[in-house]
């Protein structure tokens, strides 16, 4: 019985995830999908609403095909600047973001056995129950305990075990990992 219980185990010791919340989140960036609303002050013909497209870019009145993504919307707000300056003296713009999608990079992935596997665009201060209460939960058949937290750090991937059944059936809140952005969790099937 043992043997059987061993052979089934994990072969991989994993690193318990044990990560605080980093003090200030990064800055939002602008990703595909996101929805920009763009304000030149005392220009209402320049002020629009814009989806970013697929690749990235938007056009605006007298801007064509900016390139948007992965740009802050400060960033963003002085680059229009600059180029309506061309056309209309000292332009101030506003960039503001809503529908928020995010860049890959700045998206929380999770996948196996959740009931609804999804990218969720991070917010500040998220913890894999946010995450785990957002996808609906995990199905009947995952091992939650065995889960892996995939985090990118630098050019490294560095893996950490995640006990989702400690947290979510017995209450146990140092199981509550924080999150990064480009996290990614892959919750297992139970083999019994």
């Amino acid at each position: 019985m043992a043997l059987a219980v061993g052979a089934c185990a994990d072969s991989r010791e994993l690193p318990p995830a044990l990560v605080e919340a980093p003090d200030e989140p990064p800055l939002y960036q602008i990703g595909a999908g996101d929805s920009l609303t763009i304000f030149v002050w005392r220009n209402a013909e320049l002020s629009t609403s814009v989806t970013v497209r697929p690749d990235g870019r938007i056009s605006v009145p007298l801007i064509e095909d900016l390139y948007v993504e992965g740009k802050t919307p400060s960033n963003l707000s002085r680059e229009i600047e600059t180029q309506l300056a061309v056309y209309i003296q000292d332009p101030l713009v506003t960039v503001i973001v809503g529908g928020f999608v995010g860049t890959f990079p700045q998206q929380v992935r999770i996948v196996g056995e959740a009931s609804q596997p999804q990218a969720i665009p991070f917010r500040a201060n998220m913890t894999v129950l946010d995450i785990v209460i957002q996808v609906g939960g995990l199905t009947e058949f995952a091992d939650g305990n065995n889960t892996t937290l995939v985090r990118f750090q630098g050019d490294e991937i560095r893996e950490f075990r995640v006990r989702l059944d400690d947290l979510l059936n017995d209450g146990d809140i140092s199981a509550n990992v924080a999150l990064l952005p480009g996290d990614i969790l892959i919750i297992p099937e139970s083999i019994f």
